[in-house]
């Protein structure tokens, strides 16, 4: 593991003419396999769990879950046991991340869409506890209080490493740019690309896991018109965008998360958004072993995207 993450500038011609300065904190290169925001996330919940005697860590998540890959091999490397309850059926367990999840030690529980749905019920969570007792219990994402602190440590990192003026993450659950948030203490500007459609909801959980009810934070905003129809969809057209962007910029974006944010940046400052002489630093939040399994399910199409990932 290696933070501080390094910084890469980026050049366009698009920067040069609106005159502003673009680097890229390169959380994906924290880790070859727990990249991002999910070691930041993740980082803070092994040490809870190892500080509070717990055999493992019990979790939630999708079949393509980068959080539910990271967990297994995070808990392998610390000695902890790791149950990933899953939304889906059971042949899932042979694709792209959860074979690899399954190779690292995780029990894999499949439940129903309907199941799923309860893993914010009280009453449900009290049977997860009964059935794992010796276990920690994480949110899906991996968002609660001892993310938010991990997450919190790029602004300190950023603090030592340059000047800037704003800085931009994608968002899903709102756990990493709450945790930038928190850290940050009103010093930058701070703006989240939400790549889920209608999730207006998402400012009212930011001001919930950063305990903000009198609006004391007013440095940040989320963006909600650049999710490009939905959470993991996308054009024929954003995809050749991104492919020819990561060629041009030497860093490779994943369509889901930090894509939709190079793309929803690339159309900002076409429109204006950034005042001459500002310094903008991208936030890449990892999450590339994604593509493994978009290629898989023909999702990102191997002729729209040259480049295939091994882990």
């Amino acid at each position: 593991m290696s933070t501080p993450s390094p910084i890469t500038p980026l050049h366009h011609p698009l920067f040069e003419q609106a005159n502003i300065s673009v680097c890229i904190k390169r959380d994906d290169q924290i880790h070859p396999i727990i990249s991002g925001n999910k070691w930041r996330k993740l980082k803070g919940n092994v040490e809870l769990a190892l500080q509070q005697g717990k055999k493992g860590i019990v979790s939630f998540g999708g079949a393509y879950s980068n959080h539910i890959h990271a967990l297994s091999y995070a808990c392998k490397i610390n000695g902890l046991s790791s149950v990933g309850i899953i939304r889906g059926e059971q042949h899932f367990q042979e694709n792209a991340t959860l074979s690899q999840a399954k190779s690292w030690g995780m029990n894999l529980q499949f439940v129903d869409r309907a199941t799923y749905k309860l893993r914010h019920d009280e009453a449900f969570l009290i049977q997860v506890r009964d059935n794992y007792p010796d276990h920690l219990i994480v949110p899906e994402g991996g968002t609660n209080d001892a993310a938010l602190t991990g997450v919190g440590e790029v602004m300190d990192e950023l603090e030592t490493q340059l000047e800037f003026d704003t800085i931009i993450t994608p968002v899903g659950s709102a756990g990493t740019i709450a945790g930038l948030i928190k850290s940050d203490k009103n010093k930058h500007n701070i703006v989240g690309i939400s790549v889920l459609k209608g999730a207006q909801y998402l400012e009212d959980e930011v001001k919930k896991l950063i305990q903000d009810d009198t609006n004391q934070t007013t440095n940040w905003e989320i963006l909600h018109d650049f999710h490009l129809g939905g959470y993991a969809k996308f054009s024929t057209r954003d995809i050749q965008h991104l492919a020819q962007l990561n060629k041009q910029l030497g860093v490779m974006f994943e369509p889901i998360y930090s894509g939709k944010m190079l793309l929803a940046f690339i159309s900002l400052v076409e429109q204006g958004y950034f005042s001459s002489g500002e310094r903008v630093v991208l936030l890449h939040t990892g999450g590339l072993q994604g593509i493994n399994g978009m290629l898989e399910r023909n999702i990102l199409p191997s002729s729209q995207w040259p480049w295939q990932l091994v882990q």
